[in-house]
């Protein structure tokens, strides 16, 4: 199991979110938490799908730290779910479209790089994009919101 195994299945929860965004997160090769974006089914502007899947994930281990855990995205993660990213302590996040590809294929985005918010936090976290990012942004130009 590899990246790209993982992304996979962080893209097959993006087709079922209201906006096409999914999250997992694994740790020694076991997917803990999936989640996709509810933030229409929620009225809930921050059920993005990172947000959604630590709060799964949460609920599952002790403490507040996930650190050991790589969250895989299908799409680079906002400011927003970079600090939540920060707060619970991931210790990788790896992503597939970035966030310039979203905004060139019209998806709205606040224009801040993920590492621009996670390099200037408290915790290490290892940052990798652009996995499968083709087969994210296929389903970002294919999807409409519910």
């Amino acid at each position: 199991m590899n990246d790209e195994y993982f992304m996979r299945i962080a893209i097959e929860e993006s087709k079922k979110g209201d906006w096409p965004y999914g999250a997992i997160l694994v740790k020694d090769g076991i997917v803990l938490a999936k989640a996709f974006n509810t933030a229409n089914r929620d009225q809930d502007t921050t059920a993005h799908a990172e947000v959604n899947v630590i709060r799964k994930a949460l609920k599952k281990v002790p403490g507040l730290s996930l650190q050991g855990y790589t969250l895989y995205s299908s799409s680079e993660s906002c400011p927003m779910c970079s600090g939540a990213e920060i707060w619970s302590a991931v210790s990788r996040v790896v992503y597939g479209a970035s966030i310039q590809q979203l905004i060139d294929v019209g998806q709205p985005q606040i224009s801040i790089p993920s590492a621009t918010v996670i390099n200037s936090g408290f915790v290490n976290i290892e940052l990798q994009g652009g996995i499968l990012a083709k087969e994210a942004l296929h389903v970002v130009k294919n999807h409409y919101p519910i």
